[in-house]
C-alpha cells in the first residue's frame, strides 16, 4: 500500500523537485519504506511506498518502462498478477522484477484502458506517456483506493489526500458551501465533490486522461442487477463459498506479516476461518474491546480465535476520545463524521503492531443485506404501499410535535419517508440531520449560497438509474454506489494509513460482488432476515452461536462522550471558533447543545459532525469563508 501523487510542470513551481518532495513527504504514513521523486520537461510524479510485494529495490517506484515512454505511480494490490505476468510473458513482455506494478503497467503497454478489464485487485494508478504526452489515472472498481485531482486553465495535478495537492502553491482552495450540506446530511461529502470546488474524487469504476490541456473521465465497470440467477438456493450457497474463498485465498500473497481483523461478528469470523483453512501457520487475528459491555464482541473473538488456534491479540479501548480525535481529523483532509473512526484507528494500530497487512469482513452488508436498515425500508416499502398519503401526513404532522418522545419520534420518522416515493424515502432514512434541524442551523449567509440545492438529488439518482428488478435491489445499489466508497472505505484506508497497515477486503472482491448483485433479493432479506443467504452460506464453517448473534458493529457512546470526555473540548470548539459559527446560528447550536446537557435530548451524532466540522475548520481556516 501507498501514497502516490503528481502534476504537470506549469503547476509545480520554479522548484518542481522540492514541490514534488512536499508532496511526497505529507504522505509519509502511506508508504514509510521508501519515497520517490521525478520529472521530466511534462510532467513530476511521486511515490511513498509501503513495501508488501518484492521487498528489493526493484520495485522503487516511480517506475519506468525499458524505453522509458511510460512512467508509473501505484498504490494498491492487484491480486491476479502472475496470471497476467504469465500471459504478457508469452506475448514477447520481460520483466526486470517480481512486482505487480510492473505488471500494471506492461498490461497497459500491451492493452491499454481496456487493461482494466483483467486486473483483480484495489488500486489507484497513473501511468504517464511521455511520447503521446498524456497522463492516464484509474481507480478500483469499488473505490478501496483514493484519488483526488485538480484541474483548472490547463493545469492538473493528481494525489492518494488532498494534503498532498494543497502543498502546491499554485492550488488555492475554496470551501464549496454545497459540500457542508452534503456533509451534515451524509456525515461524509459524496463523490466526485470535495468540501473544496477546485479538487475532486475520481469515482470508482472510472479512469481519467490528462491530454492536450483537458480531461476526460469514463467509466469501465458497474455493478449489473439486470440479470437474476436461477439457480437453486443450494447450488447458489456453493457458489458463494467457492467464489469467497477464492477471493480470501488470492489475498493471502505477501512478502511481509499478514493476519485478519477480529469482531467476533459473522464476516470476519467467516475470513478467519477460510484463512485458516489455506495457511499452514496460525493465522494471526487482533480485536478491540471496549469496557461498555454493550458494545463489546471482544470476549466472543477470543473465544473464536481460540476454537481456530489463530494468534490472537486484543486491546481495550479507554474512552479518551479528546487524545486522538485532532489527529484523525487532520488525517482525513476534509470533514468526515463517522464515529467508528476512532475504533477503527486503533484496531488498525493494535494489527500493526503485529502485522503489515490485515483482512476484513468489509462488505458482506452491503452486496448481502446486512444492515438494519434494510429491515426499517422495507416496513417502510409495505406502509408506502398501503397506507392513504392523507393518513401518514397527518401521523407525521401530529408526532412531529413531540420530538422528545423515542417511539413517537422513531414514527414520525416511519411515516414521514412513507410517505414520499422510495427513492426520496430511502434518502430520509440514510441522512443524519432533518431539515428542519438543517434550516434552524445554517447561518443566513450560508443560506443563500445553497438556494435551490438539494442534497438528495444524488442519492435519488443512484436509487433511479440501478437496474435491479426491485426495491431492495435498487437501494443496495445505491448504498455499493454512494455510502460503502464514500464512507466505510474512505474510513477504513485513511485509518488503516495513519497505522501504515494495508487492509485488504475479500467480500468486495468484484467477482464476489458481481455473484451477490446476480442473487434474487428474497434470498438476501428473506422474510424479514438479513444476510439470509450468506447466513446460510456460513454455516458450513462458522457455528450457530456465531450466526444467531446480534450485529453489533463499532458503536461509540457520543451522547455520553459529549457529556463527559468531550464537554470541555467540544464547548470550546463549538461556542469560540469563529470560522465555524460563520456557517451557523450560535443560538441554534446551544439550544441543541443545552437539551443534550440536560438530558432532555440526545444528540450525540448531530454534536459530534458539528464538533468534527468545527476541529477541521480550525486546522483550515487560512483559506477564507
Amino acid at each position: 500500500m501507498c501514497g502516490i501523487a503528481g502534476a504537470t510542470r506549469n503547476l509545480l513551481g520554479e522548484n518542481p523537485q522540492k514541490t514534488l518532495q512536499r508532496m511526497n513527504e505529507v504522505m509519509l504514513h502511506r508508504g514509510p519504506d521508501m519515497g520517490e521523486v521525478w520529472a521530466d520537461e511534462e510532467m513530476g510524479l511521486c511515490h511513498r511506498r509501503l513495501s508488501i510485494i518484492d521487498l528489493s529495490e526493484d520495485g522503487r517506484q516511480p517506475m519506468a518502462s525499458r524505453d522509458g515512454r511510460y512512467t508509473i505511480v501505484f498504490n494498491g494490490e492487484i491480486y491476479n498478477f502472475l496470471e497476467l505476468r504469465q500471459e504478457l510473458a508469452s506475448k514477447g513482455h520481460q520483466f526486470r522484477s517480481k512486482t505487480d506494478t510492473e505488471v500494471l503497467l506492461h498490461a497497459y503497454m500491451e492493452y491499454g484502458p481496456s487493461s482494466l478489464d483483467k486486473v483483480r485487485g484495489m488500486f489507484a494508478y497513473a501511468i504517464w506517456d511521455k511520447k503521446e504526452k498524456k497522463l492516464f489515472i484509474a481507480r478500483d472498481r469499488i473505490g478501496k483506493k483514493p484519488l483526488y485531482y485538480f484541474f483548472q486553465a490547463g493545469k492538473f495535478a493528481f494525489a492518494s489526500e488532498i494534503k498532498s495537492l494543497l502543498e502546491i502553491e499554485g492550488i488555492r482552495p475554496q470551501i464549496d458551501p454545497t459540500a457542508i450540506i452534503d456533509y451534515l446530511k451524509y456525515l461524509f461529502i459524496p463523490h466526485p465533490k470535495t468540501i473544496y470546488t477546485n479538487i475532486f474524487k475520481l469515482e470508482p469504476g472510472y479512469f481519467l486522461t490528462v491530454a492536450a490541456g483537458q480531461v476526460q473521465t469514463r467509466q469501465y465497470w458497474d455493478v449489473d442487477f439486470s440479470i437474476q440467477s436461477r439457480k437453486s438456493e443450494e447450488d447458489l450457497e456453493e457458489e458463494v463459498l467457492a467464489t469467497i474463498e477464492d477471493a480470501v485465498k488470492c489475498r493471502l500473497v505477501s512478502d511481509v506479516p499478514l493476519g485478519a481483523f477480529l469482531s467476533g461478528g459473522i464476516d470476519s469470523s467467516a475470513v478467519v476461518a477460510l484463512m485458516a483453512r489455506a495457511c499452514h501457520d496460525p493465522v494471526t487475528t487482533c480485536t478491540i474491546g471496549f469496557e461498555d459491555e454493550a458494545c463489546n464482541e471482544a470476549v466472543y473473538a477470543k473465544d473464536f480465535a481460540r476454537s481456530l488456534g489463530t494468534n490472537h491479540h486484543e486491546h481495550y479501548v479507554k474512552d479518551e476520545p479528546e487524545k486522538i480525535v485532532r489527529k484523525l481529523v487532520w488525517h482525513f483532509d476534509e470533514p468526515f463524521a463517522d464515529s467508528s473512526m476512532v475504533p477503527t484507528y486503533y484496531v488498525s494500530q493494535i494489527a500493526r503492531k503485529n502485522v503489515t497487512v490485515a483482512l476484513s469482513g468489509d462488505g458482506g452488508d452491503e452486496c448481502f443485506a446486512g444492515y438494519g436498515k434494510y429491515s426499517i425500508d422495507r416496513y417502510e416499502n409495505m406502509v408506502r404501499q398501503w397506507a392513504p398519503g392523507f393518513l401518514l401526513n397527518s401521523i407525521t404532522a401530529l408526532s412531529g410535535a413531540f420530538p422528545a418522545i423515542n417511539p413517537v419520534r422513531k414514527l414520525n420518522s416511519l411515516c414521514l419517508a412513507a410517505g414520499m416515493t422510495s427513492a426520496e424515502g430511502f434518502y430520509v432514512t440514510n441522512t443524519f440531520i432533518t431539515d428542519q434541524q438543517l434550516d434552524a442551523l445554517l447561518s443566513p449567509d450560508l443560506k443563500a449560497q445553497v438556494v435551490g440545492y438539494n442534497p438528495a438529488d444524488l442519492l435519488v439518482r443512484y436509487y433511479n438509474s440501478a437496474n435491479g428488478p426491485d426495491h431492495l435491489s435498487k437501494i443496495l445499489y445505491t448504498d455499493l454506489k454512494h455510502y460503502l466508497p464514500g464512507d466505510i472505505l474512505v474510513k477504513v484506508d485513511r485509518m488503516s494509513m495513519a497505522n501504515s497497515l494495508e487492509v485488504r477486503s475479500p467480500l468486495l472482491d468484484h467477482k464476489v460482488i458481481e455473484l451477490s448483485a446476480r442473487i434474487p433479493s428474497s434470498l438476501k432479506l428473506h422474510k424479514g432476515q438479513k444476510k439470509y443467504i450468506l447466513k446460510n452460506t456460513f454455516s458450513k464453517i462458522l457455528s450457530a452461536e456465531i450466526l444467531a448473534r446480534k450485529k453489533h458493529g463499532f458503536v461509540v457512546p457520543l451522547n455520553s462522550w459529549f457529556r463527559n470526555e468531550l464537554k470541555e473540548m467540544a464547548e470550546s470548539s463549538l461556542f469560540r471558533n469563529q470560522f465555524f459559527l460563520h456557517y451557523f446560528q450560535p443560538q441554534a447550536l446551544k439550544t441543541i447543545w443545552d437539551q443534550h446537557q440536560s438530558g432532555k435530548m440526545s444528540h450525540g451524532t448531530l454534536l459530534w459532525t458539528l464538533f468534527i466540522f468545527s476541529l477541521w475548520t480550525d486546522d483550515n481556516n487560512k483559506f477564507g469563508a
